[in-house]
C-alpha cells in the first residue's frame, strides 16, 4: 500500500517540477545580470557541444565557432536550466527511493538475524536438554545395573504372592 502511494507521490513531484522549471526560465530571461550569466553559460555550452560533435564526426576542430545570437543563447540556457531542475528533482526522488528501500532491507535483515538468533538459542536449549536427559539415562542405567531390572522399577510383591494357593476340593 505504501509503495504505490510513494511512487504516485514521486510522479506528482516530477510533474509539479516542470511548471517550476518554466517559471525559472521566465525569470532567467528577465533579470539583466542573470541574463548575461546564462548567455555566457550558453555560449560556452554551444562551443563545447560543437567541438565534441566535430570530433565525433571527424571534422576539423581548429575552426572558429560562431556564437549564438543573444535570443538563441538565452533560450538555450533557460532550456538547460529547466532540464537541469527537472533532472535534479528526479535524481533526488531516485536517491530517496533507494534510501527508503535500503532502510526497508535493513529492517528485514534485522528481523532475519533476530529469528536466526532465536533458532540458535532454541537449538542450544534443546542440546542442553538432550545432554541432561542423556546424563539422567546414564544414571538410571547405572542404578539398574546395581539393583537389577526389578530394583529399578520398585515392584511391590502383592499379597497374593505370599499366600499359598488354596487346595482344590
Amino acid at each position: 500500500m505504501v509503495l504505490p502511494l510513494l511512487k504516485l507521490g514521486t510522479l506528482a513531484l516530477k510533474t509539479l517540477s516542470k511548471p517550476v522549471a518554466n517559471r525559472l526560465k521566465q525569470q532567467a530571461a528577465i533579470h539583466p545580470r542573470f541574463r548575461q550569466l546564462i548567455i555566457d553559460m550558453a555560449q560556452k555550452n554551444h562551443r563545447f557541444t560543437t567541438q565534441m560533435q566535430r570530433r565525433i564526426y571527424g571534422h576539423a576542430t581548429d575552426v572558429e565557432i560562431r556564437p549564438l545570437n543573444e535570443e538563441k543563447a538565452v533560450q538555450a540556457a533557460v532550456d538547460l536550466i529547466g532540464e537541469l531542475f527537472v533532472f535534479s528533482v528526479a535524481g533526488v526522488a531516485v536517491i530517496l527511493e533507494v534510501q527508503r528501500s535500503a532502510r526497508s532491507e535493513a529492517r528485514k535483515e534485522e528481523v532475519r538475524k533476530q529469528e536466526l538468533e532465536k533458532m540458535r538459542q532454541r537449538d542450544e536449549d534443546i542440546a542442553r536438554e538432550v545432554e541432561l536427559l542423556k546424563q539422567k539415562l546414564e544414571e538410571l542405567e547405572h542404578i539398574a545395573k546395581g539393583r537389577g531390572l526389578s530394583g529399578m522399577f520398585h515392584f511391590k510383591q502383592s499379597n497374593t504372592d505370599n499366600e499359598k494357593p488354596a487346595k482344590p476340593a
